[in-house]
């Protein structure tokens, strides 16, 4: 590994930090992957799974997106719920939000700022 680049696997990656694989939380020795611009998770759901609290973020915008399964985000702005590989929700700060797993699923989450 070097420091400006690194290849993986965002499962093995993300073991240890509840699936998140860069952000200002990565050890500064995993080079690239720690950063205070940006936060990526890769997150695996079992039907069933989710977040019944709602959480609030008042710093950063946040994109959702379904990579496999079936998903729903329901936010203070809106709800959505993600059936094909690709469907997205994004928000901004301030908004709350919660999810839960419809079925099996894979989604991809995107943060930024990292803070």
């Amino acid at each position: 590994m070097t420091e400006g680049w690194h290849t993986g696997n965002a499962v093995e990656d993300g073991a240890d930090t509840r699936g998140w694989i860069v952000g200002h939380f990565i050890d500064p020795s995993k080079g690239v992957r720690s950063t205070k611009d940006v936060e990526v998770k890769w997150a695996t759901h079992p039907k069933g799974d989710k977040r019944p609290e709602w959480t609030s973020d008042d710093q950063r915008t946040t994109l959702v997106i379904l990579v496999s399964g079936h998903f729903r985000v329901q936010s203070s702005e809106g709800s959505a719920v993600f059936s094909r590989q690709g469907d997205y929700a994004m928000w901004g700060p301030g908004v709350d939000h919660t999810w839960e797993a419809l079925d099996n699923s894979v989604v991809l989450t995107v943060r930024w700022p990292s803070s």
